[in-house]
């Protein structure tokens, strides 16, 4: 009885060594796959960063290319009037900037040169809503109360 207790108890020692040494394996197998990525991501973030700058140095050229460019000159023969009124423009023009701006990040983003040739801002849908029309859809929906029925 005592012998078998023993043997379990060199067994038990054995099988715990043996679990300690994988563990321990692991581990290190774990540091060095984990400082592998570590090195990964911050040579894909130098990179990234590298990349932001050279945008942002092809966006200063843009700019001032597009503020240094010669404006054309007036017409000197009038246009003659429109005979129906043209729809007023919206309040918000959209900045030669902005469009610099996002013609950069479509670039980048397709990988290849985009020139954008119209931007209009729209409307939210919070601006449309009229609030005599909501007020009319609210009193509709609320006299279909089907509970009444």
């Amino acid at each position: 009885m005592e012998l078998m207790s023993i043997a379990i108890s060199i067994v038990a020692v054995i099988v715990a060594a043996l679990c300690w040494r994988a563990v321990s394996g692991l581990q290190r197998k774990f540091e060095g796959v984990s400082g592998e990525l570590r090195k990964q991501s911050e040579q894909q973030a130098a990179e990234l960063a590298g990349t932001v700058r050279a945008l942002e140095a092809k966006l200063a050229d843009l700019a001032r290319a597009q503020t240094a460019a010669p404006k054309p000159a007036p017409a000197t023969v009038p246009a003659p009037a429109p005979a129906v009124a043209a729809p007023a423009k919206p309040a918000e023009e959209i900045a030669p900037e902005l469009l610099v701006v996002m013609a950069a990040a479509v670039t980048v983003f397709l990988g290849k040169q985009v020139r954008i040739r119209s931007a209009k801002m729209l409307q939210s849908p919070y601006e449309i809503v009229n609030p005599w029309a909501q007020q009319g859809r609210v009193f509709v929906q609320a006299s279909h109360n089907l509970w009444q029925r």
